[in-house]
């Protein structure tokens, strides 16, 4: 944490009291429980080693990792620890998070095996086991089945050759008859696991609102749908034998949903795979699940095109794992040229016609809720929120949520989201191992990454830029707990709505854009958060810059746990208030930041302080250079982080986003 002695005194001096604990030393040492894994995803491996004691938090869990077979180890982050940590909202939010270690290795390949060692220390102590290895592979890239069925899709009416078995429209060849309207679920199913129904050009749009739908569906329409448009699709395939919709390379597949509620229905169908087809003029085009009712599993969608559309991707059932959503372009009906948003707060409530522009449009592009999901290499435009995990509420059956309804190890990488009324990324409702990793956020008004809540964490904000984001790069609420800003480029003031708990911050670079007077203002419930190498842009002219409330510095951590009583009116706890005016004033009051630096604008290769006098004004993300240009102070200003900063250029990681001389990362879809 490179605090001083005196300084780690103080944190550890009020262990006791805080923790629960009567003698200091009775709780220091540490027993190893259970290890688990979290459900692997494609570049990702995520373990949880429960722990009893260490009430003092100097035990430490070491990780090292090699692909099966290498013969040099490679070093990870440190597991983060996790110790009770509190979250509350009244009357929707009241979780403790357990007594273990949690944590990541990023950046693997997929469908790979990994011999992971993890090593436990604790200088007062181990009962149980401090060392465990184990083999766990990352998964593979979902794909159509080899060597299945092939049933070749068409548009009804279509007199050009066909390939065979050909069938008219979609739930013809899904189903054993592509009625329509009363009859639209009588046939039983055609398709199986392992079959691909590769679908030939045109536009498939049911006519809902003709009897004709229904008696003579075969020859008016394309699709054989009920009444409301939607296609129910409830076959299950499996992992290795999904159920694949696959556009056949002849021409644009668009399936239109005629301003229909629902176009695509998947809650009863694990493992559906769509990819290449282009969704169209639909509320939510495919809808995978709803909170205590249904859902499913496996659902991959890749390569695909969303254009004029409330919802993309919806599923917040408890059940939801292992989504593929990667490669798509998702259009919303959200103006582009304009920046428009729902909070009525100044100077937006003063705009004129703000009560029409607030009218939402589109909601979000994708919001899933579960494990083990990965949303990468989209492009999203023109939504209220881009890319969330669904902001669900409590665990189900908390707190004897079974492992499998635990929301954990999911990622957000290398996607590209502009023009956003509120954030471009939430993380909200999720508890352990959520991994956002290098995405691009411009012109999303509302905080561009929220962490709202967190249910212990760790979750990881790696490498992401934001610009031109008038409340500022992060919206922090519902009290989140473990959090991670690592290697980041904020353009914009560092705020929060609620404190946090063990929350940390490592060669970030933060601007102040003149919409806060504080750079950065931190508000947290343990003294175990901590702050280092970083680089900000204070606001020129302001009184104070930076900010540091929490408990005493002699309590480890203090929640105020009466607040929950019905009688307290008080939500918030009495964190002692710090603010001060330079940089160096704030470093020797709190001990946080002794590495830090000042920064400006001209770390930049052309990325200047975004201009707000027109605050609906689009910042085209062609024309920022976030890059560091030549000889900036951020260079080789930051603090080595294993897994994240391997293979810097120079004498030390440099701050923000991109090292200096690296590539880019890809942001959006990928060539096919």
């Amino acid at each position: 944490m490179h605090r001083s002695t005196s300084w780690a005194c103080r944190l550890l001096a009020g262990a006791s009291l805080l923790l629960g604990t009567t003698t200091a030393v009775a709780g220091n040492a540490i027993t190893s429980g259970a290890l688990s894994v979290e459900p692997p995803t494609l570049i990702a491996l995520a373990f949880d080693w429960r722990v009893e004691g260490d009430d003092n938090r100097n035990a430490r869990v070491a990780v090292e990792y090699r692909s099966q077979g290498s013969l040099n180890w490679q070093t990870g982050l440190d597991l983060v620890r996790l110790q009770n940590e509190e979250s509350f909202v009244r009357n929707a939010l009241d979780y403790i998070a357990p007594n273990l270690f949690s944590g990541s290795l990023f950046d693997l390949q997929a469908d790979t095996a990994y011999e992971v060692r993890l090593t436990l220390t604790d200088p007062d102590g181990i009962t149980g086991e401090s060392q465990r290895t184990l083999t766990v592979r990352t998964r593979a890239e979902p794909k159509p089945a080899p060597g299945g069925r092939v049933l070749h899709v068409y548009p009804p009416g279509h007199t050009g050759p066909k390939q065979q078995p050909a069938y008219s429209g979609l739930l013809e060849a899904y189903n054993m008859a592509g009625l329509g309207g009363d009859w639209s679920r009588a046939s039983p199913p055609r398709v199986r696991p392992g079959d691909t129904l590769l679908v030939h050009a045109g536009v498939y749009a049911s006519k809902r609102d003709q009897y004709s739908h229904e008696i003579n569906s075969k020859y008016t329409t394309c699709c054989g749908t009920p009444w409301d448009g939607t296609y129910y699709l409830d076959v299950a395939g499996t992992a290795d034998k999904p159920i694949a919709i696959v556009a056949a390379g002849d021409g644009e597949v668009v399936f239109d949903g005629q301003n229909n509620t629902v176009l695509f229905n998947v809650m009863g169908a694990d493992h559906t795979y769509f990819e290449g087809i282009t969704f169209r003029n639909t509320g939510i085009a495919i809808e995978a699940g709803i909170k205590h009712i249904a859902g499913a599993r496996g659902l991959t969608v890749k390569h695909c095109q969303f254009v004029d559309i409330g919802v993309a991707v919806h599923s917040d059932w408890g059940g939801s794992s292992g989504f593929y959503i990667a490669d798509n372009d998702m259009r919303g009906r959200e103006a582009l040229d304009k920046l428009a948003t729902w909070y009525a707060v100044k100077p937006w409530v003063d705009l004129p016609n703000f009560t029409e522009q607030a009218k939402m449009k589109s909601f979000y592009a994708v919001s899933i809720y579960g494990q083990g999901h990965v949303m990468a290499y989209n492009r999203v435009r023109g939504f209220h929120d881009g890319l969330d995990h669904a902001t669900y509420g409590m665990p189900d059956g908390y707190p004897d949520t079974p492992d499998s309804r635990m929301p954990l190890a999911n990622d957000i990488y290398n996607n590209d989201i502009d023009v956003m009324h509120d954030n471009c990324i939430e993380t909200d409702g999720s508890a352990r191992n959520m991994r956002v990793l290098r995405n691009r956020c411009f012109n999303a008004v509302l905080g561009g990454m929220s962490p709202q809540p967190i249910f212990g964490g760790p979750v990881y904000f790696i490498r992401n830029v934001v610009y031109n984001n008038w409340w500022g790069p992060v919206k922090i609420h519902g009290e989140p707990a473990g959090v991670f800003y690592y290697n980041n480029t904020f353009v914009g003031e560092f705020k929060q709505l609620m404190p946090a708990s063990n929350i940390h911050l490592r060669n970030n670079l933060i601007l102040g854009q003149a919409t806060q007077p504080r750079v950065f203002a931190l508000d947290t419930f343990t003294n175990y958060s901590s702050s280092d190498y970083n680089g900000f842009r204070p606001n020129p002219g302001q009184a104070e810059a930076f900010a540091w409330n929490s408990p005493p510095f002699d309590q480890v951590r203090n929640f105020y746990n009466e607040r929950k009583r019905p009688e307290v009116a008080d939500t918030t706890a009495p964190l002692v208030k710090r603010s001060f005016a330079t940089l160096s004033d704030y470093q020797r009051a709190t001990g946080q930041d002794r590495h830090s630096r000042l920064v400006d604008y001209d770390v930049f290769v052309a990325a200047p302080q975004p201009d707000f006098t027109d605050v609906t004004h689009v910042v085209d993300a062609q024309s920022i250079d976030l890059r560091l240009r030549k000889g900036a102070v951020a260079i080789d200003a930051g603090t080595p982080l294993p897994n994240i900063t391997n293979g810097f250029l120079g004498k030390a990681p440099d701050l923000g986003a991109y090292e200096y001389g690296a590539a880019l990362p890809h942001y959006g879809p990928r060539p096919r």
